[in-house]
């Protein structure tokens, strides 16, 4: 086990390093999660609709997700992107965003579902379409309910996008593996990793606090 002081001396020394990838993997995530957020309420819409045929549909993307290894995953929107002259960056974003959407839809589903169905009717009744009744009224509490769970899904993603190394992506874990096989300290540089990944989460974390608090303070 490398000593302390060691440790600290390589984090020093590969500062520069690491921070480039850092913004690598925030910016993977943050694209892959924003785009999974739209994934997740399209299926939730379909899987609360009434309609079976559009609910099969998104059991079947739901099940695919959840059925296969995210690591194969990203390899199929890889080596299937890549072909077609698509950057790593996005084959790795959309498949970050292709699982996350599956969680996501869940969440929210659920979100939607344990609002009082008497909201609907109210929304109705002043002469409201669906559509508007759920934009303005379901939704704002249905988003409340929802980002608790919402915020660990985000802390998973992050944590996901290290899969990423698997195809070479300059991300955070990508650097480590590579510091470490250089110079054969291994070690040193997984614990450096540690710290920026427990840094990110813990800036999220907040993040998703501080959120929770203003709409709790709306409502």
């Amino acid at each position: 086990m490398p000593s302390f002081l060691h440790v600290f001396s390589q984090f020093v020394d590969t500062f520069d390093i690491f921070l480039k990838a850092m913004l690598m993997t925030l910016n993977v995530t943050a694209v892959s999660i924003f785009i999974a957020v739209f994934i997740g309420l399209f299926f939730a819409f379909l899987k609360i609709s009434g309609n079976k045929f559009l609910n099969k549909i998104a059991d079947l993307y739901i099940f695919l997700v959840r059925g296969t290894p995210l690591i194969v995953q990203i390899f199929i929107f890889y080596f299937g992107l890549t072909s077609l002259n698509i950057s790593s960056f996005w084959s790795v974003t959309l498949g970050l965003a292709f699982h996350n959407g599956a969680y996501i839809a869940e969440i929210f589903r659920g979100a939607i579902q344990s609002i009082d169905k008497g909201q609907m009717e109210a929304g109705r009744s002043l002469g409201m379409s669906r559509a508007l009744t759920m934009r303005r009224i379901i939704l704002p509490q249905a988003f409340r309910r929802a980002l608790p769970p919402l915020g660990n899904q985000f802390i998973i993603g992050l944590k996901d996008s290290s899969l990423a190394a698997f195809i070479g992506f300059n991300e955070l874990f990508n650097v480590s593996t590579t510091l470490g096989s250089q110079t054969f300290d291994n070690m040193t540089y997984l614990l450096i990793v540690a710290v920026y990944y427990l840094f990110l989460v813990l800036v999220m974390t907040i993040l998703v606090g501080i959120l929770e608090k203003k709409l709790a303070a709306s409502d």
